[in-house]
């Protein structure tokens, strides 16, 4: 960015990463059951908690409420952008985890020595879910398809609700806030919009005074 009498600009690395993301978001694939996200979707770095798709998508939104407000004129290929990014937010591929990670990680027992250390408590080692396994399924909750409704799931349904607000913030536009799909495919589907999220946030907030489950039987504080 420059200063002084000079207009606001990106520096070319930011130029650069955002033609990336623009090529990205519009490279044709498919995140519902049955398809597959292409592979510039990171889902691999950062195990056991960050190996989805869905990180990379959402990782990849921030900086453009803050691109915005430094190029104003350019604010519909922002806001396409995020539009592409929710698209692919609400799908299956986009909940993988919670639709597919059901009850107890079978391989809670055979952890890397990494993970036990950083993750899990000493007295529970081999008997206790890594962060990064949502347990869907598990008591006292049963299982929960819809990754927005459900008890647990909190960082799915946040992570949401600011890709939605930062949508809003550039684009001045109110359509998620009408009736979309979660999902979306002949074993689930569940409808929500901006508003109803919020809602459901503030309930599940107000029900439980240590907060909302993230990963079910996992609070976290921060």
């Amino acid at each position: 960015m420059t200063t002084g009498n000079a207009p606001p600009m990106l520096s070319e690395r930011s130029r650069g990463w955002l033609k990336y993301l623009h090529r990205k978001v519009n490279t044709p694939d498919d995140w519902d059951r049955g398809g597959h996200p292409s592979p510039m979707w990171d889902d691999k770095s950062t195990p056991p908690m960050l190996c989805f798709a869905r990180f990379d998508l959402i990782d990849s939104s921030y900086a453009m409420a803050l691109m915005a407000d430094t190029t104003p004129a350019w604010r519909e290929v922002y806001a396409s952008i995020l539009d592409q990014l929710l698209r692919r937010y609400g799908t299956y591929w986009g909940a993988i985890d919670w639709q597919t990670q059901i009850g107890h990680d079978p391989q809670r027992g055979a952890y890397p020595e990494a993970w036990k250390r950083l993750w899990i408590p000493a007295d529970r080692q081999g008997h206790y879910d890594v962060p990064g396994w949502t347990a869907n399924g598990i008591e006292p909750w049963g299982l929960q398809m819809d990754p927005i409704g459900a008890d647990g799931n909190l960082f799915y349904k946040g992570f949401f609700n600011l890709l939605l607000g930062l949508y809003r913030y550039v684009s001045g536009d109110t359509k998620w806030n009408r009736p979309f799909p979660i999902i979306g495919d002949s074993s689930n589907t569940f409808i929500y919009t901006h508003n109803s999220i919020n809602h459901l946030l503030t309930r599940q907030w107000a029900a439980r005074q240590q907060g909302c489950h993230c990963e079910n039987t996992k609070i976290w504080p921060y």
